[in-house]
């Protein structure tokens, strides 16, 4: 299964299936997946990963985004 980094807004998209960092979890760097309700990050880019909210309703980073 292929992945991109989750840096660059473009290449996320409501309902992509994506692998997020949690808030709580950055020490660990456990990672959650999901699928994307909404993307939160204005800006295009972002060093630690564009913030978003999962169906789930969980907020974090995209550290992957599945295809």
């Amino acid at each position: 299964m292929e992945s991109l980094s989750g840096n660059n807004r473009v290449h996320i998209k409501p309902g992509q299936r994506v692998l997020i960092v949690l808030k709580a979890d950055q020490r660990s760097g456990k990672l959650t997946e999901g699928v994307v309700k909404d993307i939160l990050t204005p800006s295009a880019s972002h060093p630690h990963g564009i913030k978003v909210r999962l169906q789930s309703g969980l907020v974090g980073r995209v550290k992957e985004i599945k295809y």
